[in-house]
């Protein structure tokens, strides 16, 4: 396999997984990096580094940070997330240039529809537990979060894909850890407890 081709395919899984945490970050990146020669796109995705195309996902990218860490707000922009962020990842997954050379656009955009999606589907599940456990208190830091990790993985996929990759290995991980000890916790609390012996019954 091209380097090339195998470093773009690995910053496309970063990318692909950001915008399931919010879909305008890589969106936006994509297109700075291609407006400012970083990346190369395929003419089919040109229109990303437009003028016209960056002022509309830079206002989309701030109504959305601003709508996230707002109770009730948030529910909607997750309900919206469900269609935006796997077209998202569909699109910076299929983009660049090298990419599509190597793969079939169809299935590049399939895997990145996918990989948005899932990773939209598992934020979406995580937000009502975090409301109910902190009565909404802790939906901004969880949201900030979640923006900053879209972040970094779209810097990161941009300048240095295998590191994109190994970060987003390790949060795949480190999610899956921490899945575990709450299944675990759940269960605990839920199984009844052995009653204490008490004295021995006399004849």
């Amino acid at each position: 396999m091209d380097v090339t081709l195998f470093t773009n395919l690995l910053g496309a899984f970063g990318l692909g997984a950001a915008s399931g945490l919010n879909p305008w970050i890589p969106l936006l990146g994509l297109g700075v990096a291609q407006r400012t020669g970083i990346v190369e796109l395929s003419s089919n995705f040109d229109w990303l580094g437009a003028t016209a195309t960056l002022a509309v996902l830079g206002g989309l990218f701030v109504l959305d940070l601003i709508g996230d860490k707002v109770a009730a707000i948030d529910s909607v922009l997750h309900v919206v997330g469900l269609v935006v962020a796997p077209v998202s990842g569909a699109i910076v997954f299929s983009a660049q240039e090298n990419l599509l050379s190597g793969t079939h656009p169809v299935l590049a955009g399939g895997v990145g529809l996918v990989l948005g999606g899932t990773v939209q589907a598992a934020r979406g599940t995580l937000r009502p537990a975090v409301t109910a456990t902190t009565g909404g208190l802790g939906n901004p830091v969880v949201s900030a979060i979640e923006d900053v990790v879209s972040t970094v993985l779209t810097v990161l996929a941009v300048l240095v894909p295998v590191l994109a990759f190994l970060v987003l290995v390790g949060l795949v991980v480190w999610a899956v850890v921490l899945f575990r000890r709450w299944r675990l916790r759940r269960r605990s609390a839920g199984s009844p407890r052995t009653p204490a012996p008490g004295p021995p019954a006399w004849p």
